[in-house]
């Protein structure tokens, strides 16, 4: 049995424009060509779409995803291990569920907030093993120890540093700069400094390969609505790989 490409959009909640261009880069080959001309996919096919999205949902970019997927060995194996963490994620939402609705049912009557019960759930440890098996046990704890040393005050000083940076890129977009123009350049400047400020990230691991580490966040940011709405949208998204790429390109 197998599915045309806008079924397959329609079940996997993208589009088929993703999945044309998952095809271009060689991530994902239809499983054939229809009498229509349009492509077809078969259940392996699909299996290394499911993997393709839920990598993406750890952050990965396309070219580490397919770095990811060209080292595998079974695609049962590897389920096998994504589904632990589903379990472990599933487990850490229920958590911070909890959290959150014992400190709203806290504001609301006027209760003491207890402090020890409001960070329940939120554990950035819960990529550790995505990030040891793409990038060592070193770059993960290095990029922990830094998170771990930061105080609340830097905490929220790096979140508006981020804040700050999705704003004025949809600002230059809104604007119709051109993505090669001085002001994208130094945007992406900007987001490259930002990128290599994070320890265990390949933007700041020794030898690690930035240049394509910046190419593929940008092609993610166009690639996946939940990314590209930090931009603006699709237009948004677009314009911020563009202005990566030509970064990259001419510097990196």
């Amino acid at each position: 049995m197998d599915w045309s490409i806008q079924e397959v959009a329609r079940l996997a909640g993208t589009t088929s424009r993703t999945l044309r261009h998952y095809d271009d880069i060689g991530l994902l080959a239809p499983s054939g060509i229809g009498a229509n001309g349009y492509r077809r996919y078969d259940g392996e096919a699909l299996v290394r779409l499911q993997r393709i999205l839920l990598l993406r949902e750890l952050g990965l970019g396309l070219p580490q995803i397919a770095d990811v997927l060209d080292r595998e060995t079974t695609q049962e194996d590897a389920l096998t291990s994504h589904l632990a963490w589903l379990h472990q994620e599933n487990d850490r939402l229920a958590r911070q569920i909890a959290s959150v609705e014992s400190t709203m049912e806290a504001l609301r009557g006027g209760e003491r907030l207890m402090a020890e019960n409001m960070f329940d759930g939120f554990d950035h440890t819960r990529y550790k093993g995505e990030v040891q098996e793409r990038w060592g046990k070193d770059a993960y704890a290095r990029s922990d120890a830094w998170w771990r040393d930061m105080s609340a005050d830097e905490k929220e000083a790096w979140q508006q540093r981020v804040t700050d940076l999705h704003a004025a890129w949809r600002d230059a977009a809104e604007r119709g700069i051109a993505p090669d123009a001085v002001e994208a350049q130094a945007l992406a400047k900007r987001h490259v400094d930002w990128l290599t400020g994070i320890p265990g990230t390949p933007a700041s691991v020794p030898g690690g390969d930035v240049k394509a580490y910046v190419i593929g966040l940008g092609e993610m940011y166009v690639a996946d609505p939940r990314f590209g709405a930090n931009y603006g949208g699709e237009t948004g998204a677009t314009f911020v790989r563009d202005a990566l790429r030509a970064y990259a390109g001419a510097n990196l």
